[in-house]
C-alpha cells in the first residue's frame, strides 16, 4: 500500500507543480511581479524546475535533503501569505504555496525519496547468490551459476523511465575500459519490457551485458522487489507498476559477494569509482 501511495503521489506532484505554475505565469502577467504570485512561484517553481533539470540532464545522485527547494518553499509559501490582499489570494497560498509547495516538496524529500528497505540477510558479503535467471537483450537465457567464473558489477535498475538510473548506467559506461581491463562482466538488470531492454542496449556502444528480469522474479528472490514501485501512469508506456529497488551488487572471481549498495535513497548512489576501489581491495586489478 505504501509503494502504490508513493506512485500516485508522484504523479500527482508533478502534473500539479506544472498545473501551478502554467496559472503563476498568468498570475503574475496580470497582477503584476511584486504580488502574492511571487511568493507562489519561489514556492513551487525550484521543484519543477528540479525535475525537469532531472530528466534534460540527467545526474545519478542529488543531495539527500535537497535543502535549496525546501527553504524556497518556506520562504515563498511565506511570502505568499505576506503578499496575499484577499480571501481568494490565502486560499491560493494555502493551497499553492502550503500544500502543493510545502508540504509536496516535504513529502517528496522525506518519504517518496526514501526506499524504507529492511535488513536484507540474503546479500551480505561473503556470501553466494542465489540460482536466478535472466534474459539478455539479444534474447538469450542467461543463469547466475555463470558469475563463478569471473567478478562481476550486477546492477538492477528501475528502468528507462528512471533519470537517476540512465545517468549511473551512463557513468559506469564511461568506466568500461578498465573494467574490462579488469576482467568484470557488467550486468544492468531491469524488470523492464524487454524492447526497452533492447533500445538501452543500442543507445550504449559498450561490451555489457543488458539484462530483463522477467516478471521481476531474480529481485523477488534477492528481496529487492518493489511492488507497485513504478509512477502511475507509466504503465500506458508498456512498464509495469512493479519494479526493482535500486541496487549494485558485486561478485569476486568465485562468485562470492564482496560489496552491496543497496541505497535506501533513490536519489544517493555510490560513484563509479567505489566499484573500481572495491574491485582493487579484493586483488582484482588491470
Amino acid at each position: 500500500m505504501n509503494n502504490f501511495s508513493k506512485s500516485v503521489y508522484i504523479s500527482l506532484y508533478i502534473s500539479a507543480l506544472t498545473l501551478v505554475f502554467i496559472h503563476c505565469v498568468m498570475g503574475l502577467f496580470n497582477q503584476g511581479m511584486f504580488s502574492f504570485w511571487l511568493g507562489i512561484a519561489i514556492a513551487t517553481w525550484p521543484a519543477l524546475f528540479f525535475f525537469i533539470k532531472l530528466f534534460a540532464l540527467p545526474t545519478a545522485r542529488t543531495s539527500q535533503n535537497l535543502h535549496l527547494i525546501l527553504f524556497s518553499a518556506i520562504t515563498g509559501t511565506v511570502l505568499a501569505f505576506i503578499l496575499a490582499t484577499t480571501v481568494v489570494e490565502i486560499q491560493y497560498a494555502l493551497v499553492y504555496g502550503l500544500g502543493i509547495g510545502l508540504m509536496g516538496s516535504t513529502l517528496y524529500i522525506y518519504w517518496y525519496s526514501r526506499l524504507d528497505r529492511q535488513h536484507n540477510t540474503g546479500l551480505e558479503n561473503g556470501q553466494t547468490l542465489p540460482d536466478f535467471k535472466l534474459k539478455s537483450a539479444q534474447g538469450l537465457n542467461w543463469e547466475s551459476q555463470d558469475l563463478s567464473n569471473h567478478p562481476a558489477l550486477i546492477l538492477f535498475f528501475r528502468g528507462n523511465w528512471c533519470p537517476l538510473c540512465m545517468a549511473q548506467i551512463k557513468e559506469i559506461a564511461k568506466s568500461y575500459q578498465l573494467l574490462e581491463k579488469m576482467g568484470v562482466n557488467v550486468y544492468l538488470v531491469s524488470p523492464q519490457p524487454e524492447a526497452n531492454t533492447q533500445a538501452l542496449a543500442k543507445k550504449f556502444a559498450v561490451n555489457y551485458h543488458f539484462m530483463t528480469d522477467q516478471e521481476n522474479k531474480a529481485a523477488t528472490l534477492l528481496g529487492i522487489a518493489a511492488k507497485q514501485g513504478t509512477p502511475k501512469g507509466m504503465e500506458v508506456l508498456g512498464y509495469d507498476s512493479d519494479t526493482v529497488l535500486p541496487t549494485a551488487i558485486l561478485t569476486d572471481q568465485n562468485g562470492t559477494i564482496i560489496f552491496t549498495d543497496q541505497t535506501d535513497n533513490y536519489r544517493v548512489r555510490p560513484e563509479p569509482d567505489t566499484f573500481i576501489r572495491v574491485f582493487t581491495d579484493h586483488g582484482i586489478t588491470a
